[in-house]
Order: structure tokens, then C-alpha cells, then sequence
């Protein structure tokens, strides 16, 4: 069965337009609608959760400095509309699971370096997707400096 709805998870850097490219390509193939969500990070989960000052006005500037971010890079993809273009604010596996459930999506792309030894311990963004996600999870495998097509 085609999918009706897919959801992007990009990082707003060049290495994500094979991604989106990617997505693009299923969506055409399968008549779906295509939706783009980029995570801004707590700061304060930068630094492990206990910082003795207040960070909302930073936290309010680096939303900002996404949200241009997020025009520009989407500049490239006139077909995304305003409504299919998302930006939220918190741990990026609960954001993008969050939302590609409110947005009834049944696939959701993201970005795989697919690294080995420490970082696969650790864990990266796509296998925190993975986990979880309320739909099926497509994990684009980026090369190192492999930029769009």
C-alpha cells in the first residue's frame, strides 16, 4: 500500500538534501503528501539539564536563527508549502514522533550516518526515530561530504 503522508526530519544542513531528495522521490512515486520538521533543541539538555542561569532569551534567539534557517533551506523545495514546513521545540525522537502522529504521517525520513563502535552505543537521532515511532521509519544512509543530487 503507497503512503499517503510522509514526514521529513532534517537538521537544516546541506548533508540533508539527499534526504529530502530522497523523500521527494517516494512522495512522487506514491502520490503523498510531504512534510518537513526541523527539532530546536533545549539548551539546557546541552549541558545535561543543570545550568545555574537563565537561557530563555537565548533560547528565544536560537529559535529565531532556526526559523530563517528554516525558510532558507526550504527555499530550495518551492513545493513545500507554509503548512508542510514544521519547527518545534524539544527532544527531537518525542517532537517527530509527536507530530508525525498529529499529522497522521505513515513514514518518516531522516539522515543516517550510520556510525559504528561508540556512536552506535550511544545512539543517534535516526535510531532514537526508530524507537518508538508510530509508523514506518526510512533511514537515508549519508557518505561523508555527500551532498544533494
Amino acid at each position: 500500500m503507497p503512503y499517503q503522508h510522509i514526514l521529513v526530519a532534517v537538521d537544516l544542513t546541506e548533508e540533508c538534501d539527499p534526504v529530502v531528495t530522497r523523500a521527494q522521490k517516494l512522495a512522487k512515486a506514491s502520490g503523498a503528501k510531504m512534510s518537513l520538521v526541523h527539532i530546536v533543541e533545549p539548551m539546557a539538555m546541552a549541558f545535561g539539564g543543570d545550568v545555574p542561569m537563565d537561557l530563555s532569551m537565548l533560547q528565544q534567539q536560537q529559535f529565531e536563527q532556526a526559523r530563517e534557517r528554516l525558510d532558507s533551506f526550504t527555499g530550495k523545495y518551492p513545493e513545500l508549502t507554509a503548512d508542510q514546513r514544521h519547527l518545534a521545540y524539544g527532544q527531537p525522537r518525542q517532537e517527530i514522533h509527536r507530530l508525525a502522529e498529529e499529522q497522521g504521517c505513515d513514514l518518516i525520513v531522516v539522515g543516517s550516518h550510520g556510525r559504528h563502535g561508540l556512536a552506535l552505543l550511544l545512539g543517534s537521532t535516526a535510531n532514537d526515530v526508530l524507537h518508538g515511532a508510530p509508523c514506518d521509519v526510512l533511514a537515508v544512509r549519508l557518505k561523508k561530504g555527500e551532498k544533494g543530487a
